[in-house]
């Protein structure tokens, strides 16, 4: 499914993640990253893939959903919606005060759907990266 969501993200050159690496990043001794699944006749159909994050000003931790991806053959019967409120769920159960994601710009269905549940764009926030080459270099970059 992580190979399906890649391709409809358009970042199917992205997916190197391999069964094992998602086995041990979910189930291993040091695992920060949690799922939860739908489930049809035996067959996973959908899920959230979540961890923890951090707001300093609030002081609490909160929810950062990786990836919420449901089947093309299973979307129109509520299931995202069905996981995206067991994590709201969690997050005022736990006292979390913050639930958030990030979508691509031109993924007008989902942002569509998150919209309707009341979720709001952060456009004062521009979201950076280094990775690869990049991190590699400044990881390795001296300090004076």
């Amino acid at each position: 499914m992580i190979e399906e969501l890649a391709h409809y993200e358009r970042l199917g050159h992205e997916a190197v993640a391999t069964e094992s690496d998602i086995e041990r990043a979910l189930f291993g001794e040091d695992s920060h990253v949690s799922c939860h699944v739908v489930e049809i006749d035996n067959e996973i159909v959908g899920f959230a893939l979540w961890f923890l994050n951090f707001s300093t000003f609030q002081g609490v931790p909160g929810i950062y959903l990786e990836d919420l991806y449901v089947r093309e053959s299973h979307r129109g019967r509520g299931l995202g919606t069905a996981l995206m409120v067991e994590l709201a769920r969690l997050c005022v159960e736990r006292g979390y005060t913050r639930f958030q994601w990030w979508v691509l710009n031109w993924n007008k269905p989902s942002i569509g759907f998150y919209e309707s549940m009341g979720a709001v764009s952060m456009n004062d926030w521009t979201v950076y990266r280094l990775s690869g080459e990049a991190l590699s270099q400044f990881a390795q970059r001296q300090l004076n």
